[in-house]
């Protein structure tokens, strides 16, 4: 099978706000796929062209990126006309799941649970309509950057005294704002593998975050961060959370892999989708290759397995012919 692989390029780095913690993951998976004898090479898209993409004649690539131009489906595009097979979900779906908004527009459709929110204009939003949003949603708020990952561009607003200068905060990542219910609980994530009716959930995390603040600190370079793998829950209820991972992924219409975010509400232990991530972390504090771990797959043949589900979306029309 390795050797099928033919030429692989881990394409890592990007030009995203989330460049650092993609360096962090490339480096791990190419580090993986070379100690399983797989002919990997490294690719910093951030640093070179797609022409010389293109002219390194990978067979498969595998997408350590994350944020935009890489996780957000431009990429995917660009493979689709290289016909480069890729890891990972398809332009759509990376377009879609990239997008906060739209992710949650599309489960709502679907009748999947998700926090109340509404969206703004980073530019042009007037301070009463912030605070109109407060009466509509209570306090805590959330507020989101919705192009953006790796908790970059979030502020949780505590008071009305606090909201104009959280907004601010988001408003510096994007040309919207998402404010959402805060939903108070406990933060949960479920890695998915597969596609369609083969797609999986594994081990359910719990994170931990010191004072409940997972921020790009906590999340990449703090050991104070306790996750919890399997999280414990009962049986029962690790089963429809898992159950609701999936749905949640086929929904947007993921493949390969990805991870659902999760918030269990205190009261009542009902679960709620918070996003989706389509190309996450695999640095040594990411929670994909932990669940696997817990589940008895190592780093490396999570790389592997990932790797190959390399695909390509899009396949030429039966009628087209080359001139």
């Amino acid at each position: 099978m390795i050797k099928e692989f033919g030429k692989v390029g881990v394409l890592y780095g990007g030009r995203s706000a989330e460049r650092e913690v993609s360096l962090m993951s490339g480096a791990g998976v190419l580090q993986a796929l070379r100690s399983k004898g797989v002919d990997a090479h490294g690719f910093d898209t951030g640093l070179r062209s797609l022409a010389e993409l293109a002219a390194e004649k990978f067979d498969r690539v595998f997408i350590a990126l994350h944020g935009r131009y890489g996780e957000d489906g431009s990429l995917q595009g660009a493979l689709e006309q290289l016909g480069i097979p890729y890891t990972g979900s398809g332009v759509m779906a990376s377009a879609i799941a990239m997008d906060k908004v739209m992710t949650k527009r599309i489960w709502l459709s679907h009748g999947l649970p998700t926090p109340r929110f509404k969206v703004f204009d980073a530019q042009m939003t007037p301070p009463a309509e912030l605070h109109a949003a407060v009466a509509e949603l209570g306090m805590p708020l959330m507020l989101k950057a919705p192009h953006e990952g790796s908790t970059i561009g979030i502020s949780k607003v505590n008071s009305a005294a606090e909201l104009e200068t959280g907004f601010a905060h988001c408003a510096r990542y994007d040309e919207a704002v998402l404010a959402e219910e805060f939903i108070s609980g406990r933060e949960l994530t479920v890695p998915v593998l597969g596609k369609g009716r083969t797609a999986r959930a594994l081990p359910i995390v719990e994170i931990r975050a010191p004072q409940g603040n997972y921020d790009y600190q906590n999340k990449y370079f703090s050991d104070d961060t306790q996750y919890l793998c399997p999280a414990p829950l009962d049986t029962e209820r690790a089963l429809k959370i898992q159950a609701l991972a999936v749905r949640a992924f086929n929904a947007v219409g993921c493949a390969g892999w990805a991870r659902v975010d999760f918030m269990l509400r205190a009261t009542d232990n009902e679960p709620y989708l918070l996003e989706l991530n389509s190309s996450p972390g695999m640095t040594g504090h990411s929670l994909v290759p932990m669940s696997a771990k817990a589940s008895g797959v190592s780093y490396e043949d999570l790389c592997v397995e990932i790797l190959g589900s390399a695909a390509l979306e899009l396949h030429a029309s039966p009628d087209w012919k080359a001139e």
